[in-house]
Parts: C-alpha cells; structure tokens; sequence
C-alpha cells in the first residue's frame, strides 16, 4: 500500500476527572478497611500493655517577706534577684539536695508491687507486707525484686536472683531472712489469696531522684505573676502527689536557711573582727590607767583633747576604710573560685554599692540558671558554653568593678593619712607628758569607736536573721490524680485511624506508581495519537491458551461478544474503498492475544457474510494449528517455499465463509520467506478470493518478520493487552506509523476488565480541534452490567472475596 500523505495527529485532549479520583480511593476501599482495623487492634494492643501515667499539680508563689522586726532596719535588706528569680526558684526545685530531702520525708525504703498478667503495679501507698529491717546498709544491699508467695499462716516462699542463678525458699514468719547483705523479718499479714503474687524491693533515698527529677516540671504560670506551677508525672498517682507537696514544703525550709545564711555570714564576719577588738580596746584602757597613775596627770589640756579627738575620728574612719576593703576582698575571692552563689557583705550591701549588687544579682541568675541546663545538656554543649561565656564576662565586670571600689578605698585612706599626718604633727609640738597621754587616749577611742560601730552591726546582724521569712508560699498543695494523662486513649486511637487510612491510601498510590502497565483506554490515549477502534472485553471464563473455541461464536450473548462486533463495525470503516481488505494482526511481543484477536474478529466477519480467510503467518511460534485441531506440517512455509500450491494450503473450519492457512513447519529463514515476492503473490491470489484477508503476524518488538506484512496491509491493527503490555509498547504503533509513513494503524485493547485501581484520573475530551486526527465510537461497556442485554452482566456481591483477588 502506498503513502501518499503524511497525517499528524495530535493527542486527544484530558482534563482531571475528580469523581473518578473518588472512586479510584474507593476502589479497593477493603485494604482500608483491613489497614484501619489492623492499626486500631495494635492501639487497643499497645494500651492493653503500656503502664498509665499520671500528673497533679501544685502552685507555688515566689515573694520576698519582710516580718515587722526587720522592717526597722535597711543596712541589712536582701536585694533582688533580678529577672532571673523565677528561673532561680524553679533550678533550687529540681535541685538534687532538695528532691532528695522531700524523698527523705516519705516512707520510701521498701516499696511494694503486685504482679499480674500483663504488667507489675506499684501498691504504694499501701504496703500489703509489715517488714522490718533488721541489718541495712544503704550503701551496700541487695537491690533487686524479691517475690513473695504465701503458703500458709505459718510459712512463705521467698524468690530471688543471685547472678544468674533463682533462687527459692521457704521461711517463716517474724523470723530473720537474709538475702545478701540485708537481713529483715516478715509479719503474717493475714488472709491473702494463694494466686496473689507481691513483690517487693529495697530502696535508698537515692535511687527515686531520677524517678522525681524526670517526671518534674514547673513554669511561670504568666508574666511578671510569681506565680509557679509545678506538675509531677508518675505511674502512680497518690507518690505523684506526696512528692510534689513535699518538694513544695523541702524549698520553703530551704529558702529560709539560704535567707538566713547571708546574715550568719555577717554576724561571723563580725564576730571575727570583734574578737581582736576587744582585746585592743582593754589593752588601750588599762595602758591610759597605768599611765596616769605613772606620771600622775589628771587630764590634758584643751589643745591636747581637740587634737586627740581629731585624731581618733580619722583614724576611726580609716579603720573602717580597712574593714571595707577586706569584705571587698573576701567577696572578690568568692567570685575568683566560683560558689554557687555569692553575697555581698553588710559594709558593701544596701544601696551603697547599687552598680555592684547588680552585677552580683545577674552573676548569682547565670550560676543558677548554668545549673539548670546542666540537667539536660551535656557540659560541652552550645547552650552550656554560652552560659559560661556569660558568666565569665559577668566575672570579669564584677571584679573590675570591685578594683575600682577598692583603689577609691585606698585614695580615701592616703587621703585620711595625710590628713592624721598634721594632727600628728600638732600633737608633737605638745609637752612630751601631754603627748604620750593624747597618743594612748587616741588608741583607746579609735579601737572603742570601732568596736561599738561593730557591735552595733551585729546586733542589726541578729535582728534581721532573726525576722527573715521565706520567699515562698504555697498556694495549692498537689492532689491525687487518678485520670491518666499518658497513654492519651482518645489521641491514640485518632491516631492509628488516621494512620490505618494512610496505609490503605498509600498502598494504592504506591501501586499505582509502581505499576508498569496499560489498564485503560486512557491511558494508551495520553501515550499516542494512533486511533483506538475497539476495546475487547475480558472473556468471561478461563481461555486455553491454544484459544481452541472460536469464542466470539461460542458466546454471542455476552459483553465480550459484544466488544468485538464493536470493533468488526469500526473495521468496516476502514479502507470502506476496497473491495478486499488487507488486515494485519501484530503487537509488541507474546502474549498480548493478538492471535485471541485475530481468532475472533475472523469468527465475527465471517456471520456477516463476509469471506475470511485467517493466516497464520507468524513462521516462528504459531499456534492457529492448535486452535482449529489441525496438524501444522503443511502451511504458509511450505507454500513460501515453492513447496505446496496455494489449494494445498488453504484449510476449511467449521464456521461458515471461515477458512484458514497454518503456518506450517518453522523454517530456517522466516524473515526472508515472508520479505520474498512469493507472498505479495499469495496476497494478490486471496484478495480474489476473499473479501477479508485476516493475517496474525509474530510480535513486531521482538522480531522483524512482520515489517513487510505491515507494508502491504490495507488496515494494521496493533494489539495492547489490559495489564500485560507496558507503556512503552503504546508508543510501538505510531513509531511504525512515522516511520513507513502509513495512516493505517489502529490500537485494539485487549481483555480489558474494569478496575479502577489502576484507571487513569483523566478523562478523554474529543473536541474535533485535533486537526488530521480520527477517533472512533466505542464502548468499554463499564457501567451497563445489570442492563439486561447481556447474559453475563450479572453482578458481583461486595462480600464474595474471590473477586478481591482476581
């Protein structure tokens, strides 16, 4: 057949159907179904098994007390802690001294558990077991569970591990039991099932910090409130609650004696300095007493007394001076070697240094506030290290800022010892009695003057030690929590729903994106411009692979019968101009019934009064013998051969207007035989013959014998089988078409059956803008099951599963 136009076809146009996209969901909606129960029996599962915890709460408020007492003084005042202090507070509760302290308050040192089938429960507060601890060691005893069983009034069973090895005996009541290092006795506790299993464990008050600390947390309600909250999660309610009130409880003791150790501090200080003073003091008396008594001088003159008074204020003042700079130096030394916390003695507090209260309040908020990281992170983390620079830069400006109140120090000093250097000299232009007398009456009311301004400071000391008040009150103590707050049932079960709907939905994404092949008529429209003529449907029973029925005529009332007379009317419009017609069978390799196809279209042309004639013409692997029940050693081959006539060839069938041609023996050169004149020949003598010449050709993608065949045909029908052919093989026919310039081709679908699992979302819209492009009426028959009009349109029960696995 010759070219003698070159068409270009457009793909048809396909818009998004999202109905269909529905449906496709819905398509397999039982793998949802089963997903979701899957997912939801493992959350029932996982509840079934995971311990409950529980949570209570408590509020504490941070404040600073002042009792009526030690408002009279302000020398002693403690200064803010700046911004810090809530975080401060809340570092001080999850402290390990204070954790450890509300554990000590608790009966903790045996705790109790009863075993049941599917978890261990602590029974705390209750203790089902009366033991009494005969030898303990906290720091050397046995750690592990001990399980008791009751027998009778008289005995029990104790179980327990010594290595590797169980280890179980008999005992008696109220009769010592020692397991490793730890002896204790066991007192009848009354009538108790024999199935009931307790078991028991010994504890220090060590070994619950890390179950407190995990399970604690607290925050500023609001800001700028001083008001915290503080929660304690646990496995068992009424321990969550009694440690929380506890830890509440240990922090207002706490804060107290923290209060109260910066005025101990100053009272020690002071006693220190007292101490040497009051030796001065005496010393210098009795040395005026002896002198007088030596030189027997009543008094001294006004002269004398004025110079002497002058002298012992300045002296007073350096002294003082001097006290100043040792508390500076000690609070220097505590910020040099890095306390946990530093306080500011009673010369350098108040609102005389205000700059350097400051910065100790923020060194003292960045300690704490290190110390609070230091119970999640790592030392050498970034959060760690950030911290650290800040506080050594805090260091830094604090000890420079004590230098610089240190150096004014000492230039007040030079300054008040050039000051006594002139009252020195005035004094020794005195009568050397006179000046002897003044030198020792100055001593005396320095060290006097010194000692009663001490004295007068510790008394202050004591007043405010003795008025302090903490800095906290707790406004609601935590209550028993019996409503678990993990595992959250309701969260779970949401969850798996929502998990199970993804399995089931991303199965059958996935799927469809794993899936390689043609389902659709869609599908093969959005790969090629080649026309599709028909969609077969599947038959509707089990085929033989030789396709021995003549199927179409085995089954005239059914969908499939349906679909190829659907496909013989779509035929007849092609090459309506010949008298008789060429019609090649092919496709891209085995398997896709292109054989089945041609089979059948021959049975259906042939009820129209049609002459057919079915040729077997693929020389390598045909089985057209097998189907018509013939032998396969006189055929095609042996006519290309110049072996047999044309006459010996042709074979009658059983249907009417029917006939056909095997392919013969397989020949050593079936390309060659099939490219030779002999067949144009063979053609040209049929075509006088017979109105349809129907020739089922081998797989064009595996071998080339079908390219002169293709050539010569009037009409070239290419073969797509539903789920067995690929992609790629959508792309076969309109690559043959470009390439030997034919117009002829057209697709046929083969045993398509609806699925919609791998339908395509995209509907096909024939606008009649595709300029050179010709489309065909046909029908995949998808939604007339049930009409009437077909013998098997009955439908399929959602509940009968063998179609699930079809």
């Amino acid at each position: 057949m010759e070219e003698t136009e070159k068409i270009q076809r457009k793909l048809p146009n396909q818009e998004i159907d999202y109905f269909k996209i529905c449906k496709i969901l819905l398509s397999r909606w039982y793998w949802i179904v089963a997903s979701v129960a899957l997912t939801t029996i493992i959350s029932y599962t996982y509840l079934w098994y995971t311990p409950k915890t529980y949570s209570t709460y408590g509020t504490l408020k941070a404040e600073e007390k002042k009792s009526e007492v030690s408002d009279l003084i302000t020398v002693m005042a403690v200064p803010e802690r700046g911004p810090s202090k809530i975080q401060s507070i809340i570092s001080v509760l999850q402290s390990h001294n204070v954790v450890l302290s509300a554990i000590k308050d608790m009966d903790y040192r045996v705790s109790f558990y009863l075993s049941g089938r599917v978890r261990t429960t602590e029974t705390y507060p209750s203790k089902p077991l009366n033991i009494q601890l005969i030898k303990f060691d906290s720091l050397n005893f046995y750690h592990d569970l001990l399980t008791y069983k009751p027998i009778n009034k008289q005995t029990f069973s104790l179980s327990y591990q010594t290595g590797k090895k169980e280890i179980e005996n008999k005992y008696n009541y109220n009769e010592p039991v020692t397991v490793g290092n730890t002896s204790f006795t066991i007192r009848y506790p009354g009538a108790i099932d024999k199935n009931t299993i307790y078991l028991f464990k010994f504890n220090n008050a060590e070994d619950y910090i890390g179950r407190v600390q995990g399970g604690f947390r607290a925050g500023e309600t609001g800001k700028n409130t001083n008001i915290i909250s503080l929660q304690e999660t646990d496995s068992n309610p009424q321990f969550a609650a009694d440690i929380l009130n506890n830890i509440m409880k240990e922090y207002v003791i706490f804060d107290r004696i923290q209060k109260a150790q910066s005025a101990s501090q100053m009272i020690d200080f002071i006693d220190s300095q007292l101490s040497f003073l009051s030796s001065e003091v005496k010393g210098s008396e009795n040395s005026i007493e002896k002198y007088k008594n030596k030189t027997k001088i009543l008094d001294v003159t006004t002269a004398s007394n004025t110079s002497a008074t002058k002298a012992a204020e300045v002296d007073s003042k350096r002294s003082l001076l001097k006290i100043q700079i040792i508390a500076l130096d000690q609070l220097s030394d505590q910020i040099t070697k890095e306390k946990d916390n530093v306080t500011l003695n009673f010369i350098t507090g108040g609102s005389d240094l205000p700059e350097l209260n400051t910065l100790v309040s923020k060194l003292d908020g960045l300690i704490s506030q290190r110390t609070l990281l230091l119970k999640t992170y790592i030392p050498t983390s970034q959060q760690v290290l950030d911290v650290n620079q800040q506080i050594l830069q805090a260091k830094l400006t604090a000890l420079n800022n004590i230098k610089s109140i240190r150096n004014g120090l000492e230039k007040n000093i030079a300054y008040l010892d050039s000051q006594l250097a002139q009252i020195n000299q005035t004094i020794q232009a005195l009568p050397a009695a006179q000046r002897d007398m003044v030198s020792l009456q100055r001593d005396f009311e320095i060290n006097d003057k010194v000692y009663s301004f001490l004295s007068e400071k510790k008394l202050e000391a004591q007043i405010s030690r003795a008025g302090i008040l903490p800095g906290a009150t707790v406004i609601e103590y935590a209550q028993p929590n019996f409503t678990a707050v993990s595992p959250d049932e309701h969260d779970i079960h949401r969850t798996a729903i929502i998990i199970g709907l993804a399995i089931g939905l991303g199965m059958i994404v996935l799927i469809r994106v794993l899936n390689p092949f043609i389902y659709d008529k869609e599908t093969i429209e959005s790969l090629t411009a080649i026309p599709i003529i028909g969609v077969i449907r599947k038959y509707p029973e089990l085929v033989d692979e030789n396709s021995r029925q003549v199927l179409a005529i085995s089954k005239p009332k059914s969908i499939f019968a349906e679909s190829v007379r659907s496909v013989r009317t779509n035929l007849s419009f092609l090459a309506s101009e010949k008298a008789s017609k060429v019609i090649c069978i092919t496709s891209e390799v085995a398997g896709e019934g292109k054989s089945f196809v041609a089979v059948n279209l021959s049975s259906t042309l042939s009820l129209i009064d049609k002459k057919v004639i079915l040729i077997g013409a693929d020389l390598r692997r045909s089985r057209l013998h097998k189907t018509f029940h013939v032998p396969n050693d006189l055929g095609l081959s042996n006519y290309l051969a110049h072996q047999n006539s044309l006459d010996e060839i042709i074979l009658r069938s059983d249907v009417e207007n029917l006939d056909f041609i095997v392919s013969g023996p397989v020949p050593p050169n079936p390309s060659e035989l099939l490219h030779s004149e002999r067949m144009i020949i063979l053609i040209a003598q049929l075509k006088l013959k017979y109105d349809v010449i129907m020739i089922d050709t081998a797989p064009i993608g595996l071998v080339s014998d079908a390219i002169p065949l293709i050539r010569m045909s009037d009409i070239n029908v290419f073969v797509i089988r539903s789920g067995k052919s690929k992609f790629y093989a959508a792309a076969v026919p309109q690559r043959i078409s470009q390439e030997y310039h034919l117009d002829n081709t057209v697709i046929v679908l083969n045993a398509y059956e609806e699925d919609l699992l791998h339908s395509r979302y995209y509907t096909t819209k024939f606008t009649g803008d595709n300029s050179g492009s010709r489309y065909y009426y046909y029908s995949d028959y998808n939604g007339y099951s049930g009409s009437g009009y077909y013998l098997d349109d009955k439908k399929n029960k959602w509940w009968d599963i063998r179609q699930w696995f079809k």
